[in-house]
């Protein structure tokens, strides 16, 4: 017997040490990949052996480092599929349903990130036929402090009726569009993240290009571990400070729910309101708060409803020592019903366990919201509640905007070695109180993203933010956000760039406009010009020289697809703006002579200085071209920006 153990244990031993050979996440069944370009695939198997890449009839060899990874090219393919894609090893891996086409990367903040399903035909798209040929990737979320090798696992997922809804709607129409015109599968992969900086997007050797991101940079934890506890001990501290004299470990909390008067020595929190402007800046983990409600016999009597607006995240709630109800959703109204016997005349206590799991935290929403409905009238909520914190959950990673570069680690690092058709980029209003800097920061991520994919001219397309915010608080010739797209069209000066103007499309309360079909369209049309199949113009009239002549200032144009017009027909010209030599800036009248424009007011008899749509929400601005295609923002002045000095961090 002893001679047959060895043997066994032995191989046993072999086999657990063995790796699975494996394909990198952001390859998957599905999937679609580069055409015309080098494949190159990679991923993890046991050290030292050799394996075979097969797909459509290509076939390369690689052998797994020391360190158990792998990488394998193969030669560029046409458009077609569907594929199989087989790695063999000591194990095999096979991965069906592999098309070849055009692999679009999607980057950005919300309004990229903005699901088919949110939009205004939204519900149309997802019920109707579909194109299997179309594909979308959803990069989960997460930012790093290190450069990761991995993308966290996310499934490739076909374009079918019911499953569309979320895929990104930008993404979405464009992909329509660039199928019907090319017929050729379309892949994409989709890292917005709503909210999410310029800055966090960069490479850190890219960030250290600008001295007002290098100390940022240099100041970032050793690891993810280092950040997480560096962020523990500091929101230990925070904590302690607030409920000062209380312990922050070693709780015990059976009976913060009891009703009686057990919180006389907590601090308070005003609610509604997040405690995170409070005392409590970026604590996730679980907060108590309670209230005392003194209630007459009337009062007390018969069933009541108790309102606590919103919790973010969750809540468990008690009334008098017994649990009412709970629920998770920040965005989900809180109303609990009390048969009679809960509540009783004189003191009643309100107990809400509110766990928060990101981002702010807390009770949100009205204070009409904020109350207790009793038989004999309504009695607010609103006002100090008792507070203490049970828990802190100090994040494993840091937030998108903790620093520049952690969302790059995260999400576009593991995403290098793959050949890209292009980008589509949709971002800015995180940056509009920093705006002239935006200038810079977009040009260099532009050229250091064609860097990382080893591609000098990876076409890159952007959207020009859309209007947004009250007219009614326009200020003439000012405006973050009018600055913020002008930052944005200076990235036009590089080759391979394109601009999608959004200043017709938007919502003055909502600051994600719901038509993406339109600016899915649009980013189509300058890929296809890019690509040589579209011979109109992609975008709208350009300046080509502008002069003043006595009290008048003429604005001559190019790239006007047949001549300038108003958005609809026999409407005056809107949006134009001039100045004197007083830098005051006064709305005008204009008028189109041939391809130009002619501007004047009698308010300014001597202008020296032109814009147009350079307000906050230009949504009233008029002018297109022959295409239809909007004259984007435009200023003729030289003049310094009111956020030339704000920089990162200052």
């Amino acid at each position: 017997m002893k001679k047959t153990l060895v043997p066994l244990w032995l191989a046993l031993l072999a086999a657990t040490a063995q790796a699975e050979v494996r394909l990198s996440n952001v390859f998957g069944e599905h999937m679609v990949l580069q055409r015309d370009r080098p494949l190159r695939l990679w991923g993890t198997a046991t050290p030292g052996q050799t394996l075979t890449v097969e797909l459509a009839g290509r076939t390369a060899s690689t052998h797994v480092g020391a360190n158990g990874r792998w990488r394998a090219e193969l030669p560029p393919l046409p458009a077609g599929g569907p594929f199989r894609l087989l790695v063999r090893g000591d194990q095999a891996v096979e991965l069906r349903d592999v098309l070849i086409g055009d692999v679009w990367l999607l980057g950005g903040q919300s309004n990229m990130e903005l699901p088919l399903a949110a939009t205004d035909t939204g519900v149309q798209e997802v019920a109707s036929p579909q194109n299997p040929q179309l594909r979308q990737l959803r990069v989960p979320l997460r930012a790093s402090v290190l450069p990761e090798a991995e993308i966290a696992p996310a499934p490739w997922v076909v374009a079918e009726p019911g499953r569309v809804g979320k895929f990104s709607a930008i993404g979405y129409h464009f992909a329509r569009q660039m199928d019907a015109v090319q017929g050729v599968p379309i892949g994409l992969i989709n890292t917005a993240w709503g909210g999410s900086m310029l800055e966090t997007w960069v490479r850190r050797e890219a960030a250290l290009e600008d001295p007002d991101l290098t100390p940022a940079v240099r100041a970032l934890p050793a690891d993810n571990a280092a950040f997480s506890a560096s962020l523990g001990k500091h929101l230990q501290d925070r904590v302690a400070a607030w409920q000062r004299g209380l312990p922050v470990q070693g709780l015990d909390t059976s009976r913060w729910s009891a009703a009686e008067d057990i919180d006389g020595n907590w601090p308070t929190l005003q609610a509604p309101g997040e405690w995170e402007s409070q005392g409590l800046a970026d604590l996730d983990g679980i907060v108590w708060l309670r209230k005392r409600v003194d209630l007459s016999a009337s009062q007390a009597a018969g069933a009541a409803e108790l309102h606590l607006a919103k919790v973010d995240d969750c809540d468990e709630t008690w009334v008098n020592g017994q649990r009412i109800g709970g629920q998770c959703g920040y965005d989900q109204p809180r109303r609990y019903a009390l048969h009679a016997g809960v509540l009783r005349a004189g003191a009643n206590w309100i107990a809400v366990r509110v766990t928060d799991t990101g981002g702010v935290g807390g009770f949100h929403g009205e204070v009409a919201a904020m109350r207790l409905d009793t038989a004999a009238g309504v009695l607010s909520l609103a006002g100090a509640w008792q507070a203490r914190v049970e828990k802190i959950q100090a994040a494993a990673r840091p937030a998108a905007n903790y620093a520049p570069a952690v969302a790059h680690n995260g999400l576009i690092a593991p995403l290098q070695g793959l050949s890209l058709r292009g980008v589509l980029w949709y971002q800015g209003e995180e940056n509009s109180e920093r705006a002239a800097a935006y200038a810079d920061g977009f040009k260099r991520l532009i050229q250091d993203w064609r860097g990382q994919f080893d591609d000098p001219t990876l076409p890159f397309f952007f959207v020009q933010l859309a209007a947004w915010l009250p007219l009614a608080d326009n200020q003439p010739g000012r405006g973050n956000w009018a600055e913020l797209r002008e930052s944005q069209a200076a990235a036009l000066a590089l080759p391979h760039t394109g601009m999608a103007t959004a200043i017709d499309i938007g919502d003055e309360v909502d600051i994600h406009p719901r038509d993406k079909r339109t600016l899915g369209h649009r980013l189509a049309a300058l890929a296809l010009k890019e690509l040589g199949l579209r011979s109109a113009p992609a975008s709208g009239p350009r300046l080509l020289s502008h002069e003043a002549r006595g009290g008048e200032f003429h604005l001559r144009f190019g790239d006007t697809a047949g001549g300038l017009r108003t958005a609809r027909a026999g409407e005056p010209l809107r949006g134009f703006y001039l100045a004197g030599p007083d830098h005051r800036w006064v709305p005008a009248q204009a008028f189109f002579d041939g391809d130009r424009i002619v501007i004047h007011t009698p308010a300014v008899p001597t202008p020296v200085a032109a814009r147009y749509a350079w307000v906050n929400n230009p949504s009233e601005a008029n002018i297109v071209g022959g295409a239809g295609l909007p004259l984007p923002p435009l200023r003729t002045d030289n003049w310094p920006l009111e956020t030339a000095d704000r920089r990162y961090g200052r």
